[in-house]
């Protein structure tokens, strides 16, 4: 190759390479873009809402005044509805727990109490022959606050049986039983009544129940339900009782619900 050969190559590699940096230079800077950091926001967290029907066992009735004849007998406590909301936490397949706030409407109670003679003689109190009996009404509604844990048994897997996943729990907290229109029918017809009552108690349940998802974020939750609620009292009845109130003890009831699980993630 001769010497100007050498220079035309020469010159047309750095014409070359001149252009190429010019190129470069014009092109647009390409932005820098970080990698989007992964983040769950609520994830495990799930909202609920049940209603149901109550069903009460019978409760044990008494107004100490009259004792030892102060035991109500025949008595009954009606069943009735229940509302509620809660929020919970899914820690893992096995394991969930939440809050529920629930209202029980108020269920209507009957029973019978004996209406005691004068000085304890043996015509009672509208003058016929004893046993004479009043009877006793009373409307108990309730708040129930519990703290619940589940274990879920998704034994075929995820969705559990053909999608049901049943589960068992429990829950620990405390209720709220008031009592309203708290009034007595005398065996001679006359009437009277007495002040509402409330008392705060612990309570306790005990649940087994399933669930069916509908779509990926919402549940049908149905489930049966034990629950204990304590006592309830009227208000305090009158000075010649010592304004003692009646006593409403062993409250508890069967408790049969529907509800959804929305599930927040």
């Amino acid at each position: 190759m001769g010497r100007i050969d050498r220079l035309i190559l020469s010159t047309s590699f750095a014409l070359l390479l001149g252009s190429g940096a010019a190129l470069a230079a014009d092109m647009p800077e390409t932005p820098y873009t970080p990698a989007p950091t992964p983040y769950e926001f609520g994830s495990g967290w799930y909202l609920r809402g049940d209603v149901g029907y109550k069903i009460y066992g019978t409760p044990h009735v008494h107004f100490d005044p009259f004792a030892p004849n102060g035991n109500e007998i025949n008595v009954s406590l009606g069943n009735t509805g229940l509302a509620g909301v809660g929020f919970g936490y899914k820690v893992n397949d096995w394991f969930r727990t939440d809050f529920t706030a629930d209202y029980e409407f108020p269920a209507h109670l009957h029973g019978r109490l004996f209406c005691p003679p004068p000085a304890g003689g043996p015509i009672g109190c509208t003058g016929a022959p004893v046993p004479q009996y009043s009877n006793e009404f009373a409307d108990i509604s309730a708040w129930t606050f519990l703290l619940n844990g589940y274990v879920d048994l998704p034994f075929a897997g995820e969705g559990g049986f053909g999608g049901l996943t049943p589960y068992v729990g429990g829950g620990l907290g405390a209720a709220e039983l008031m009592t309203s229109n708290v009034h007595f029918i005398n065996p001679d017809g006359s009437t009277g009544g007495w002040p509402n009552g409330t008392r705060w108690n612990f309570a306790w349940s005990l649940t087994a129940g399933v669930s069916y998802p509908i779509t990926r974020n919402f549940l049908i939750d149905a489930n049966y339900r034990f629950v204990d609620l304590g006592k309830a009292v009227s208000g305090p009845t009158s000075a010649n009782f010592n304004n003692a109130p009646i006593h409403y003890d062993n409250i508890f009831a069967n408790e049969f619900r529907i509800g959804v699980r929305y599930l927040i993630n």
